[in-house]
């Protein structure tokens, strides 16, 4: 897609890059944004790709590099030694100092949009917990956390959900069981404009199609729902 670009954004611990994906030409006027937040392999070609995907829908994409700090615009696979560096990069990670990096991609993306625009969290993996984290503490309008990894053991905070968060899990994963699913649920039924899903006959990793646990009826489902869900909350 030739509509995109990196830029860079800017924090009080440095500056970090951002893969920005636009609309198609003309369309950008009115729309929404979508902080389209990365797995743990960095913003790789998939992640790219899916940035791509939402632009073509009709929003402004930017996906933050979230390994910045410790390995700048990293890019790995799903397997071997990229999966090895992966875990690593996971494990390094401060997770308070990267919702303060989504906090000022989404400011940064806000700057790239009209004014009084909303602006959703997607994440996948570890980009869906820091999608979640985004969520209750305010700095999104809207969320879309897929199978996100770690969500249970931040179950304290969603008390303080007050705009709308649609979770996605698949029914075979066995990162995040049917025990970790239920008790995320049962956290977040009486929130506001929650909604959770899980596929049956899907893994952990579903939406990605670079691997082999993509589950083609889950992922399309699922970006169905995730279309419908934010053209309902960031509509103005």
């Amino acid at each position: 897609m030739s509509n995109s670009q990196w830029i860079r954004v800017e924090t009080v611990d440095g500056a970090f890059d951002a893969y920005l994906a636009l609309p198609p030409a003309g369309k950008t006027a009115s729309s929404p944004g979508v902080v389209l937040v990365q797995e743990i392999f960095g913003v790789n070609e998939h992640i790219r790709g899916v940035a791509d995907q939402y632009a073509l829908d009709g929003y402004v994409v930017l996906a933050p590099d979230v390994f910045w700090r410790a390995a700048p615009r990293v890019e790995l696979g799903y397997s071997g030694d990229d999966l090895a560096r992966a875990m690593e990069l996971r494990k390094s990670v401060d997770v308070e100092k990267a919702v303060k990096d989504i906090e000022a991609t989404t400011r940064t993306l806000r700057a790239q949009l009209a004014d009084g625009a909303k602006v959703a969290a997607v994440g996948y993996c570890f980009g869906g917990l820091l999608s979640y984290l985004s969520a209750a503490r305010g700095l999104v309008d809207a969320a879309v956390p897929y199978y996100g990894g770690g969500i249970h053991n931040h179950l304290d905070e969603a008390a303080n959900l007050k705009v709308p968060v649609q979770f996605h899990y698949g029914a075979l994963d066995t990162h995040i069981t049917p025990d970790i699913v239920s008790a995320v649920g049962e956290a977040v039924k009486t929130r506001p404009n929650t909604e959770l899903y899980v596929y049956p006959g899907a893994d952990h990793g579903f939406n990605c199609w670079a691997r082999g646990a993509y589950h083609q009826p889950a992922a399309a489902l699922a970006h169905g729902r995730t279309l419908e869900f934010l053209s309902k909350w960031l509509s103005r």
